[in-house]
């Protein structure tokens, strides 16, 4: 699918396909894949790879145009099971037009941030900067989700809660990765400021945006030190919900086997004493109820 728009007025707006200064392909089919590789001369692997979650973020430079493939979060649904994935934005940066390639249909130009645009450099500069708020968001939501599991497991010894424990710190480090190698590319960006025509603004704009990847990428850091670290000890706590668990059903087990071993030994075919009298059955029917009490009681008085 292919949208067109221009900048007009500060903001981005759809545009007709003479005025076109932004194009916008989600999930581009063969034919405009084709046009892309033969009329714009686009590197076929380096268009593969803007829609291949799992290429790292990356510069190159073309005769004709400056590749920058980065990383942003994909959107969440309940079907992904606590597993927060990534993908790719492919942006090739002509020196009059912009195309961005992307694999799923998002609210690109949303926000704030996409108020005042001067530029297709500052343009391609802030989507960069919209991916490391997505980030931010994203692991906010991941350490929520951690604290819910982690009030479950105090609660429940299922494997599903451990497991959704496990799916998190797995996206904690694809998170890492895909933060560290935006950072790589900002990086270059900087050092090749000249080449992409960026102004004194767009620098600070840069700056800003080194920085708060920086956050993030610390932020990230420290979830997920403290996941990694509370695995064992959540472990361990399921481990002795369990202990207490069988614990409590051996007491239990316990109780009900001395009453029967007690009404077992006066229901055996043996002259037993005073079995004649009238009185015994109530006499043993009252002790095996009390052996329970008295198995209860001891096991408070040893604090078992």
């Amino acid at each position: 699918m292919l949208k067109r728009m221009r900048i007009c007025g500060s903001k981005v707006v759809e545009a007709t396909e003479r005025a076109c200064q932004i194009s916008i392909y989600v999930n581009p089919d063969d034919s405009e894949k084709q046009h892309l590789t033969e009329q714009l001369r686009i590197d076929e692997h380096t268009l593969n790879s803007a829609l291949d979650p799992n290429e790292l973020a990356r510069m190159e430079f073309e005769r004709n145009h400056i590749a920058i493939i980065t990383k942003r979060p994909k959107r969440y649904s309940s079907a992904d099971n606590f597993l927060f994935q990534i993908s790719s934005i492919g942006m090739f940066l002509f020196q009059n037009h912009l195309i961005i390639m992307l694999t799923e249909e998002i609210p690109l130009f949303e926000g704030k941030l996409f108020t005042r645009i001067g530029s297709i450099q500052e343009l391609a500069l802030k989507i960069i900067y919209r991916s490391i708020f997505h980030f931010e968001e994203h692991l906010k939501v991941i350490n929520m989700c951690s604290e819910d599991l982690e009030k479950e497991i105090n609660k429940a010894m299922e494997n599903r809660t451990l497991l959704n424990l496990f799916t998190l710190e797995k996206s904690l480090v694809y998170y890492l990765n895909a933060i560290g190698s935006n950072g790589r590319v900002i990086e270059r960006i900087r050092v090749n400021s000249g080449r992409l025509g960026l102004t004194t603004e767009n620098m600070g704009l840069l700056d800003d945006i080194a920085i708060e990847n920086s956050q993030c990428l610390e932020q990230a850091q420290i979830y997920s030190a403290v996941l990694s670290g509370l695995m064992d000890a959540r472990v361990s706590v399921v481990s002795n919900n369990l202990n207490v668990l069988m614990k409590s059903l051996n007491f239990i087990m316990i109780s009900l086997m001395v009453p029967t071993l007690w009404v077992s030994i006066f229901s055996m075919n043996l002259i037993i004493p005073f079995s004649q009298n009238p009185k015994m059955f109530w006499f043993v029917v009252s002790t095996a109820a009390t052996l329970p009490l008295a198995v209860l009681l001891i096991r408070r008085i040893k604090k078992l």
